[in-house]
């Protein structure tokens, strides 16, 4: 059987990381140049940090003839000074979008490009060949330069005959061509094809553009329909972490790039010229791309008018084996029907228990269930596979019949822990996403929190993975799990029953009063107050709970906690056209202390009519046509300025205004960048949805999200950065709308510097902002004199520093007096609303004691190691802390270099964490297991290396800390 859906058995010959660079955003890539029975192509994999095996690029370009790729020239400096470490490159394939990409210019990327180059080489050198005939419905052509459109300049009609993506014109020209000679040497000593120089001035290639005309294109490939983003009226406004519980006012069902084409990336030389800053466009977007992006749209509104509905059956299933391996044939569970399914979506939790997989390390019994599941798939069907994914010991995989493969599209997959700092991978979700036909589906599989009272956690991980799961796909806007036609969520929930009496409820199920039960079934309750999967569905259930057994048995749980029996294994969806056909566990499978679960749902997949699709297509282009000459597009905003009050770290505002086309055409909206912006506001603030299409009279809520983060926190506490923002929102073909955000913070001990907090008696809230400047500056010189050991002992106790800060003493102090026997300390994540309470109190107050659960407690300490603007092993000794990792002494040697307020905060920490590890049998801690967690908050690789970070780097940091904690109390 194929690994993967038609990319098995290919050979991946090199391999390099960068990042793209589109509308003003650096997203990361991977590329890959790979060779398939002496063909050869250039996968680029989008999101390439994720965890995922055998990972299907998002985009591949083949290297023909046409392939092209090139090396951007740099801009000329008056002064020639050595400062960048990156480079960029262009690539262009036989129908594929330009790409403008940014690589680390280090040897790795250079013997990239010349493998690259050789292959494109070899191609070139065999005999030419026929061409092959060209599908009937091609996708469009896009140029390889976007124009941008000009305001107050009269535009020639566009008619019918004319080609739909051709760009409109630009008549500001300024330059000769001459400025052309150097800039074409830099590419010609580089790039492969001489002719295809984008070293050229920004108005030659506006100039080559203007002189371009082509023939229309056949129609492109129908999308799904966007799902109308109307108006609703406004929540209350929810002050807690980022992640929401709905969905964004505008659902896309599939991934349908709607206002900008990627190809639209310029130079930098682009974005800083001064003739263009009226116009943002040429930034950001061609008009062949907004054109094409409002024809998906308008087709998807019309979808109904030739689309028809085809049933599939969806076999869906999930299993917590209990780090166990596979030990029978799965076919009771998945070959439980007399027809093969035509897909299958298998979600495993507990895949492997032990340590090493905890920290995202690999697991050798990924390939046993693989295996097992392969073995045991319907017999009377052949299956590919689509995609596997999986994060610690969540695993999904999902499978579809040999004859479907060629109509999956668009696949992507992504994972979200919700463990310690939502970081961790004991616990959270995994997905795949993809388009089957015309029809776009997202499969969940989640672990969520355990323990029968900790039902809050569990409604937190959801919402977490809801907010943070995003699909990023070439060429498309960041999908989340919502805008997707059909959701399937499945997985070990946790939830349990509201009965504390294990005998009971066995008397119950004897009695199959299985009814009676599920009135104290905890998921049924949160769904039921919509305080969780609020817009899921689930079919009834008719089988008896899945947990827990003792293992290789039927009997429940007969160990000392004798768990109550619980349906924590479940199946639930969202979407129309899904019917569940079956839901049902599988006893026969003695495996674990969970049972399977299986639910199999016919699903109508949209399938499209070509001759009724054409017809749509061409009446929406005739009309489009004529609308575009006769009308320009316009908003009107309810409101432009906004005051946020108060801001405090970690803790989310939100405000919202309406947008209403008050225009006779569509338009597109979105927000861009200012002149010297790479981003469309500050990383405190985002608009939500920053970017969208907007039919006549039709309205959109924009809410816009203030978020104080780690990243953003520091600069905000010093007054380097204020809570001031102008937004810039565009109107393709229309004017530009400025918004005003202001307020003002309240700054937070998290994120300040060790120093700084060593020289405050008192909170930092009772400290005026020119004091904390004030204090700062003091700080630094005090680190450096600490560093070479100048700081002499003051007589004035008042200006004495602090030993280490205070915020740090409060919360060891707490753990170490109450939460040392703490079962899973620094392994279960706390609760936001007392994670806010914390940070609260030790702003505004040195209190006696910190209110708040020790799970809390422990995960503000490593927020607050996390937002250090500067580790506690400082960035300039990170080099030296990997070198000197294997030797106890020289490890010493370097802590007593550290600044004196890093080296005591280091020792006192150690020095708590050997005390916790007396304890290890009833907090469940580990060595290794501190030393990991502690080992990535303590020593971070410095800003410019941050990327660059090589797992044998991490194990060295580890070894580290590890030697701290093994050693003695003195050390």
């Amino acid at each position: 059987m194929d690994p993967s859906l038609g990319l098995c058995e290919e050979k991946c010959l090199a391999t390099v990381r960068g990042h793209e660079l589109r509308a003003g955003q650096r997203e990361p890539r991977l590329l890959s140049l790979l060779e398939r029975s002496g063909q050869f192509t250039l996968g680029v994999l989008a999101n390439p940090e994720a965890v995922v095996s055998s990972p299907v690029p998002q985009l591949s370009i083949p290297i023909t003839s046409h392939f092209q790729i090139v090396r951007e020239a740099e801009e000329a400096l008056l002064i020639d000074i050595s400062i960048s470490t990156t480079l960029r490159i262009r690539i262009r394939g036989e129908r594929t979008p330009e790409l403008l990409l940014e690589l680390q210019d280090d040897e790795r990327t250079r013997t990239f490009l010349q493998q690259v180059k050789k292959v494109k080489q070899q191609v070139e050198g065999r005999s030419s060949l026929p061409r092959k005939m060209e599908p009937v419905v091609p996708a469009p052509l896009k140029p390889s330069v976007p124009v941008p459109p000009q305001r107050g300049t009269s535009k020639p009609p566009v008619t019918a005959s004319k080609n739909l993506l051709q760009g409109s014109t630009n008549s500001n020209t300024g330059k000769s061509l001459n400025s052309v000679d150097s800039a074409a040497s830099l590419v010609t000593d580089f790039g492969f094809e001489e002719n295809f120089n984008h070293a050229l001035k920004v108005e030659e290639k506006k100039n080559q553009q203007n002189r371009m005309v082509a023939q229309r294109e056949p129609p492109p490939v129908p999308p799904l329909p966007p799902r109308k983003g109307s108006y609703t009226p406004p929540a209350a406004p929810v002050a807690g972490p980022p992640p929401k519980d709905r969905p964004p006012p505008m659902q896309i069902g599939t991934p349908i790039r709607q206002e900008y084409s990627h190809s639209s990336e310029r130079s930098s030389s682009w974005s800083d010229s001064p003739t263009t800053h009226s116009m943002r466009q040429a930034m950001l977007s061609s008009q062949s791309g907004l054109r094409e992006g409002l024809l998906k749209y308008r087709l998807g509104k019309k979808e109904k008018e030739f689309v028809d509905i085809h049933n599939f059956r969806f076999f869906a299933g999930t299993w917590n084996v209990n780090g166990q391996s596979p030990d029978s044939s799965l076919n009771p569970w998945l070959c439980c029907d007399p027809d093969p399914p035509d897909m299958y979506a298998l979600g495993f939790q507990e895949l492997d228990l032990s340590t090493e997989a905890f920290f995202y390390m690999d697991s050798s019994k990924e390939q046993l269930w693989v295996d097992a599941v392969e073995r045991s798939l319907h017999p009377k069907a052949k299956y590919k596979r689509v995609r596997i994914i999986r994060l610690v010991g969540m695993m999904l995989v999902v499978f579809v019949k040999k004859e479907h493969k060629n109509n999956i599209r668009y696949v992507s997959a992504e994972s979200v822990g919700t463990g310690l700092m939502n970081k961790m991978g004991n616990k959270g979700g995994v997905a795949v996403r993809f388009v089957f036909h015309n029809t776009s589906f997202c499969i969940v599989n989640s672990h969520l929190a355990a323990h029968v009272e900790d039902f809050e956690r569990r409604n937190q991980d959801y919402k977490d993975i809801c907010a943070r799961m995003s699909f990023h796909l070439m060429e498309h806007p960041a999908l989340n799990i919502v805008k997707h036609d059909v959701v399937i969520w499945l997985g070990d929930l946790n939830y349990r029953l509201c009965l504390y009496d294990a005998a009971e409820v066995k008397r119950l199920i004897a009695d199959n009063e299985l009814r009676r039960l599920q009135e104290y079934d905890q998921l049924n309750i949160q769904r039921h107050t919509k305080r969780a999967f609020t817009d899921f569905m689930e079919g009834e259930i008719t089988f008896i709970p899945t947990y827990k057994y003792d293992a290789k048995s039927d009997r429940w749980d007969s160990s000392g906690k004798c768990r109550v029996p619980a349906w924590c294994d479940r199946v639930l969806w969202r979407g129309s056209n899904v019917k569940q056909l079956h839901y049902r566990s599988h006893m026969e499978l003695q495996t674990s202390d969970h049972k399977p679960v299986s639910a199999l749902f016919s699903v109508g997949v949209k399938m499209v009519n070509e001759q009724r699709y054409k017809k749509v297509f061409e009446e929406i282009v005739r009309d489009m046509d004529r609308m575009e000459n006769d009308f320009l597009p316009s908003l009107a905003l309810t409101r432009r300025e906004f005051t946020f009050e108060n801001v405090k770290f970690r803790q989310l505002q939100r405000q919202s205004f309406l947008i209403t086309n008050d225009g006779q055409v569509p338009c597109t909206f979105a927000f861009i960048p200012k002149l010297t912006d790479s981003q469309y506001c500050k990383p405190w603030l985002r608009a939500d949805p920053s970017e969208g299409l907007l039919d006549p009279n039709e309205t959109m809520e924009i809410a816009l999200e203030v978020y104080v983060s780690k990243d953003s926190v520091t600069l905000l506490n010093s007054g380097e950065d204020k809570i001031e923002d102008i937004l810039v929102l565009h109107l393709d073909r229309g004017k530009d709308y400025f918004i005003t955000v202001s307020g003002n913070y309240l700054p937070s001990c998290f994120g300040t510097s060790l120093e700084t907090l060593c020289r405050m008696k008192k909170p930092i809230r009772e400290i005026p902002i020119t004091k904390l400047i004030d204090l700062g500056e003091d700080s630094y010189m005090e680190k450096e004199k600490s560093r070479m050991n100048f700081l002499l002992e003051s007589t004035n106790t008042e200006d004495k520093p602090l030993k280490i800060p205070k915020e740090i003493w409060l919360l060891v102090n707490h753990l170490f007096t109450k939460a040392c026997q703490q079962e899973e300390l620094f392994q279960t994540p706390g609760l936001q609303d007392e994670l806010q309470c914390i940070i609260d109190c030790l702003d505004t107050s040195i209190p006696d004691f910190i209110s708040g659960c020790n799970h809390s407690v422990a995960e503000a300490l490593l927020i607050f190691l996390e937002a250090l603007p500067e580790p506690v092993v400082c960035y300039e000794l990170y080099q030296r802390c990997l070198e000197c990792s294997h030797d106890s002494r020289l490890c010493k040697q370097l802590i007593s270099q550290l600044p004196r307020a890093h080296r005591n905060v280091f020792r006192y920490l150690m020095a708590f964490l050997r005390e916790l590890l007396k304890y290890s049998i009833d907090n469940n801690l580990t060595a290794n297991l501190l030393a990991t967690l502690f080992a990535s908050l303590l020593i971070r690789p410095p800003p410019n290396l941050t990327g660059r970070q090589t797992s044998n780097d991490r194990q060295r940091a580890n070894d580290f800390i590890l030697g701290f904690l093994m050693g003695s109390d003195e050390d």
